[in-house]
């Protein structure tokens, strides 16, 4: 079975923006569309580095190669059918890990030649919304004090995630969490209500960090890395949600006239917070999923957190997606623009996360990585853009 992912029923990693963005609005349901298109018309194919994608390809594949052939990876339709099962790649990921490494014209001429490539709407929609995430860097403590204050807390044994899915087929893809309670599944405590001590003396503390507002937009991201006073960083993982829905404060504070919506971002909305400390924690309790969190070891510092296949994400190279329409593991073509200057951002990208609140076929979450520039591209990330979908050619013959 493949890993579940640090995400993968996380909230929104650029949460901030939800509600915000000048995202379009389908009517009615997402419904997945593919039209098949050659790869002269995928906006600069010509210029990228596809090795570098084709690299974090061949990890996923690595991985593929342990689940069951008929292991499930999403998708809908002609998606589904083309790579929504782990054994439809075997034959390009095969191939994929025959290439040289670095070899950007091998690589590109193994894709031209294995794939098909699909531009992908939305109910007939093409323009979606692309967000960012990130690893973030906090200081820590394995022990509490007047530095660190704030525990970081490990997943409560009587936290029960629920596969919607696996009891009304047309709830397939939802998730939600809860515990029991006189034999009832009741929903599981809020932020506030655990933040108020609902789970105190359950020794469920991790680790201390210094502010309320650091566990807060870590449990955004559903990953990190914990720096100790003695010099150990600590790579801790998402481990479970409350099931409570994400309500994103950058929303509300532009709604309440705080912040612009043109300038909401993680950035802006630590700002606000710094500046407002005596109505912070109130604002912050308005959104009452809550994550927990595991250690995860055994990582390189050069390599990313798990995603969703259960291999560490690569930056700028990794993409978070819905996969009720985007099978995990599938190469995606984007075409977007950087959040710092507006210059095209046009690539090979490979679908290895999810996200809780990344939902429908355009919408897509990217990895850039850890450290200051990646946080700030991370934060800054929300522009429109297009996508193809690259699929597994059926067999000669």
């Amino acid at each position: 079975m493949l890993r579940a992912s640090a995400r993968a029923a996380a909230v929104l990693a650029a949460g901030w923006l939800a509600g915000c963005a000048a995202q379009p609005s389908p009517a009615g349901p997402p419904s997945l569309g593919l039209t098949p298109v050659g790869f002269a018309e995928l906006p600069g194919w010509g210029a990228d580095h596809v090795a570098e994608a084709a690299a974090a390809f061949s990890r996923s594949c690595a991985r593929l190669a342990l689940a069951p052939p008929d292991q499930a990876l999403g998708g809908e339709g002609e998606a589904a059918r083309r790579g929504g099962q782990a054994g439809q790649w075997s034959a390009v990921c095969a191939a994929a890990r025959a290439l040289p490494p670095g070899d950007d014209r091998a690589a590109r001429l193994l894709l031209e030649a294995d794939f098909q490539p699909y531009a992908v709407s939305d109910a007939g929609r093409r323009r979606g919304l692309f967000t960012g995430y990130y690893e973030p860097e906090v200081a820590g403590s394995p022990q509490p004090g007047d530095a660190f204050p704030v525990p970081l807390l490990r997943r409560p044994s009587d936290l029960i995630q629920v596969d919607l899915g696996d009891f009304f087929d047309d709830l397939k893809g939802r998730r939600t969490a809860g515990r029991v309670e006189q034999g009832r599944l009741v929903p599981y405590y809020a932020r506030a209500a655990i933040e108020a001590g609902a789970l105190a003396g359950r020794r469920l503390d991790l680790l201390y960090l210094a502010s309320p507002v650091d566990l807060f937009f870590l449990q955004i991201q559903g990953a990190g890395r914990i720096d100790l006073p003695d010099g150990r960083v600590v790579r801790v993982g998402f481990d479970g949600q409350n099931g409570r829905a994400y309500v994103p404060i950058g929303k509300l504070l532009s709604e309440r006239g705080q912040i612009p919506a043109d300038q909401v971002s993680e950035q802006s909305i630590r700002a606000w917070l710094a500046a407002h400390p005596d109505r912070a924690k109130a604002v912050m309790d308005e959104n009452p999923s809550y994550v927990f969190f595991r250690e995860v070891p055994g990582l390189r510092p050069d390599e990313g957190p798990p995603g969703a296949l259960g291999v560490p994400l690569t930056p700028g190279r990794s993409i978070a997606v819905d996969r009720r329409f985007i099978p995990l593991g599938a190469p995606v073509w984007i075409d977007t623009a950087d959040p710092l200057g507006g210059a095209p951002l046009r690539r090979l990208m490979v679908a290895q996360d999810l996200g809780g609140a990344i939902t429908g076929p355009v919408r897509t979450d990217i990895f850039f990585g850890w450290g200051a520039q990646a946080r700030e591209r991370a934060g800054r990330m929300n522009q429109p853009g297009t996508e193809y979908l690259l699929l597994p050619k059926p067999p000669a013959g």
